[in-house]
Formats: structure tokens, C-alpha cells, sequence
């Protein structure tokens, strides 16, 4: 009980040290930051262990109101190691989100479909 009620509180206080310095580099980029971290991640991660814990709504809820273009110019490549920039892009789009950049993300470029002439 004592080994489980530890690692909760280390989880925690990682999360509000992220959530600090996230916050702390992102002062304007809207959405919840905290919102995003806990509802988004899971269906971001590269190599997610465990299937999303929050609700797609949820997700969507706490990006309400983020400027991607913003947060775009924030993604280092340490981010785009652990996130996968693919479904970052994916969620963005599905949530509806009006600023999802369409030509680059951190390092990322973002691919066009092909154009077909008439």
C-alpha cells in the first residue's frame, strides 16, 4: 500500500513539474494544458503501453480553444520522439480544430495528398 500510494505521488509530482515547464514555454497557445496531457497523450504516444484511458470527448474538450500552429512551434525533436507527430495531426483534425498546420509541425512536414489534373 505504502510502495503504491509513493508512485502515485511521484506520478504527480512529475506530471505538475511537466505541466509547469509546458506551461511555463506555452503561455499562449490556448486549450487546456493540463487537459491535453492527461486526456490527449495516450493517443499520441509512439508506443502507447496501455489503450487510451480518456474518452476521444475528453481529448477534444481540452484542446478546445488551442492555436496548433502555437504549439507547432514548440515540438522538439525530444517531443516528436516520444509523440507520434502522424496522430497528433490525426487528433487535430478529427477534434476540428481550425489552425492545424498543413505544411510543417516542429520538424515534422506534413504530407499533401496527391493532386490529380482533370
Amino acid at each position: 500500500m505504502a510502495t503504491r500510494i509513493s508512485s502515485f505521488a511521484i506520478f504527480m509530482l512529475t506530471v505538475s513539474i511537466l505541466v509547469l515547464g509546458i506551461s511555463g514555454q506555452l503561455p499562449n497557445c490556448g486549450g487546456n494544458v493540463f487537459g491535453i496531457l492527461t486526456s490527449c497523450r495516450s493517443f499520441v504516444e509512439k508506443d502507447p503501453v496501455n489503450p487510451p484511458l480518456a474518452s476521444l470527448t475528453a481529448c477534444c474538450a481540452a484542446l478546445k480553444g488551442a492555436n496548433m500552429s502555437c504549439y507547432c512551434k514548440f515540438v522538439t525533436p525530444d517531443i516528436e520522439n516520444r509523440i507520434s507527430m502522424e496522430k497528433a495531426l490525426y487528433i487535430a483534425n478529427t477534434c476540428q480544430l481550425t489552425d492545424v498546420p498543413k505544411d510543417k509541425c516542429g520538424s515534422y512536414i506534413v504530407p499533401h495528398p496527391p493532386q490529380f489534373k482533370a
